[in-house]
């Protein structure tokens, strides 16, 4: 019974969860705070009457920004008098079939009247609803739902969830990658509880996110970053539990070099680092005695007047101690930094990798030829770019080098489709494009050769006849 419990604990909404809000086609990601007011689609409301409740409910927003569970309802209930007309040809629209004007609806609204209420006073305001076709009026109540109803529901985030989210609201975020792009990028590098994969990408931390969720918090997932730290905005939508993060660790793309040469020295401190606390350190000495020059005579007015000399010496105490302060917080940062790039050494040294996964703005070749290297044999790779010039580039690359079978460059094609009696057709909006995917497996090549004379070597491929029989 208590393993029921904790089951079914995973499906409801508990304090501090990230969640996403969901309405029509647009998605939030939130964090469950208590009387923390949210605002989704220019509303505002409180979520602490969620808390307890199942994932993939739909709430209704009442006064007070209070959410109440949404009782199932049946909406063509609230057109009992709906009539299927002959059609629309006699129709015109020109402002003045609806009785109910804008004041008169924010009067119902200021009445208490719900979105349902308000959707079937509007249908008997219409001087045209009736002589509609039944497809039409269908159309009119869903718009008028999407428009009036108050409701949000609350759904557990995954990774097609977040990146529908970030694809609809801000795709350049995630250079445009799609959901089903994205789906067949985990498939593409066999990503699966236990392995250990090396993932490069500048998309918010969605797909580092992914592969995280693909794994299940089991194998070592190790981030390649540029710049000065990783970015894992994405990753903390998840709401993964603590022993995720346990299997992710972190390398920095610059040190990559060093390390495949053996000269990267992990217990030397960070150059740059030292470079900008000594230059910090520089400046504050040169701003310290103008600021002392510059409040001397006040100083000494101060002392001439209240004759309490202890003032400087105790302020100069505790700028000394700040000072101290944040030079043991910089010394810590920096000591654990130099832990956790010894804990990715220590992983990449063994050049056996299970699966390498490339999404982002940069050029992917260089980083590309770089990275296939930590790779063991017969090991699946693949690079994600919204363009496929580069990776054509990395195609013609991993060709003359060698060491790689099964290259595959392919973009996706995805198309929804309306699903109704009597009506189902392609929806006329969609994405223009997935972007493109390289794909390919590693396989241990004889060094001792040029990759150009091994094919030289290997005989040609017999062509079949027409006469000829296969065994």
């Amino acid at each position: 019974m208590a393993d029921n419990g904790d089951e079914d604990c995973q499906y409801r909404i508990k304090e501090g969860d990230y969640v996403v809000l969901k309405r029509g086609d647009i998605y939030k990601a939130v964090q469950i705070q208590s009387r923390k007011k949210v605002v989704f689609e220019k509303q505002w409301f409180f979520l602490d009457n969620a808390v307890g409740q199942l994932y993939s409910s739909t709430f209704e927003i009442v006064s007070g920004g209070i959410l109440q569970p949404q009782k199932p309802k049946n909406l063509e209930s609230s057109s009992d008098a709906k009539e299927a007309g002959t059609d629309n040809r006699n129709i015109v629209d020109d402002g003045k079939s609806q009785k109910l004007t804008r004041d008169d609806i924010e009067t119902l609204k200021e009445q208490g009247l719900k979105g349902q209420e308000i959707i079937k006073q509007l249908i008997e305001n219409s001087s045209t609803f009736r002589d509609k076709t039944e497809y039409a009026q269908d159309k009119y109540i869903k718009k008028k739902k999407k428009k009036y109803e108050n409701s949000v529901t609350i759904l557990k985030p995954s990774c097609r969830i977040l990146a529908m989210m970030y694809h609809g609201r801000e795709p350049g975020k995630i250079c445009h990658l799609r959901y089903d792009t994205l789906a067949q990028m985990l498939t593409l590098a066999n990503i699966h509880a236990g392995s250990k994969v090396l993932v490069f990408e500048t998309c918010a931390g969605l797909v580092l996110g992914s592969v995280m969720e693909r794994m299940g918090g089991y194998g070592s997932v190790i981030q390649m970053y540029p710049g000065g730290g990783p970015v894992r905005a994405g990753v903390e939508s998840f709401g993964f539990p603590s022993h995720f993060h346990d299997m992710l660790h972190e390398f920095p793309i610059c040190h990559v070099n060093a390390l495949l040469a053996g000269t990267l020295d992990t217990t030397a401190k960070d150059p740059s680092a030292d470079e900008k606390q000594t230059n910090s350190t520089a400046e504050e000495e040169q701003i310290q005695p103008e600021a002392e020059q510059q409040d001397s005579p006040e100083q000494q007015s101060m002392e001439t007047n209240s004759g309490e000399a202890a003032g400087p010496d105790q302020e100069k105490i505790e700028r000394e101690k700040r000072k101290e302060a944040k030079a043991q917080e910089k010394k810590m940062k920096l000591d654990e930094k130099r832990k956790k790039l010894a804990a990715a050494t220590v992983l990449l040294e063994g050049r056996n990798a299970d699966g390498l996964v490339i999404a982002s703005r940069f050029q992917p070749c260089p980083v590309l030829m770089g990275l296939i290297k930590f790779l063991a044999p017969s090991r699946p790779f693949v690079v994600y770019s919204q363009y496929k010039e580069p990776l054509i580039e990395c195609y013609t690359k991993l060709k003359e080098q060698g060491g790689t079978v099964s290259l595959r460059l392919t973009d996706t094609w995805l198309r929804h489709y309306q699903v109704l009696p009597n009506r189902t057709h392609p929806v006329l909006l969609m994405s223009g494009g997935g972007g493109y995917l390289l794909s390919g497996t590693t396989v241990a090549a004889d060094r001792s050769k040029p990759a150009g004379s091994q094919r030289a070597e290997e005989p040609a491929p017999k062509r079949l006849k027409m006469t000829d029989t296969v065994e």
